[in-house]
């Protein structure tokens, strides 16, 4: 969601033409044994992964680092639009309960191109000007860039 009409100032974009199907990379954000094995960058690594794809349907995603952090991701699904679009914030957790605070939303687009390629989009918008700089000081750029890496990889696997 990168065009002048939808993005906002808010916005931290990862676009990539992935060699894949929407299909595949549609199951990659969906199944929690695939999400596994590519959701965050190495070292770190997905522990809990439960999803509910579907709008209004709930996730949980635990990611662990090697020196024992651990970052629980609650959210909800708020449009899921099989092989095409999902849409998902951390402002609610399970059964339309509020967080604490909310960070960002996510939408993720998976655009068919010929010989069986995908314009893939992933924009986390934040809540505020201050989130989108933690995010950017957290490294955004660095750690989206390096899981859509180990994504591109395993859709090419399967």
């Amino acid at each position: 969601m990168t065009d002048s009409a939808t993005a906002t100032n808010h916005d931290l974009v990862i676009e990539r033409v992935i060699n894949a199907t929407p299909d595949k990379l549609f199951r990659a954000w969906t199944e929690p044994a695939l999400l596994r094995q590519w959701f965050c960058p190495k070292p770190w690594q997905v522990t809990v992964a439960e999803t509910d794809a579907r709008a209004g349907g709930s996730s949980l995603i635990v990611m662990h680092g090697p020196n024992g952090e651990e970052m629980p991701n609650r959210g909800v699904y708020l449009e899921v639009v099989k092989d095409r679009r999902i849409v998902a914030t951390d402002a609610y957790t399970t059964a339309w309960e509020p967080s604490e605070k909310p960070f960002m939303t996510v939408i993720v687009t998976f655009e068919p191109l010929a010989d069986g390629q995908t314009k893939y989009t992933a924009c986390a918008r934040h809540w505020t000007a201050e989130d989108k700089q933690t995010h950017v000081e957290m490294g955004f750029h660095k750690g989206w860039g390096l899981a859509t890496n180990q994504l591109e990889e395993l859709v090419a696997r399967m």
